[in-house]
């Protein structure tokens, strides 16, 4: 998944992937620990993501990319 600022936040990630429909979908998601960022599990919602992090969720991965600005 390509960014184009600086970071995402975790929530607005997990909503771009479609692993989330909603921003309170993704809150529950990462609640309940079903979210980890780089191998370890991410309880915080407003985590900042930067290129190279790696987020699995439901048995996938996500690679975060920096994009065109």
């Amino acid at each position: 998944m390509q960014i184009s600022g600086e970071y995402i936040k975790l929530d607005s990630f997990l909503k771009a992937v479609n692993e989330a429909s909603s921003g309170g979908e993704a809150k529950v998601l990462i609640a309940e620990g079903l979210a980890s960022v780089n191998g370890e599990v991410e309880l915080r919602r407003g985590r900042k993501l930067r290129p190279g992090d790696i987020v699995e969720t439901g048995g996938r991965g996500y690679t975060v990319e920096q994009g065109e600005e």
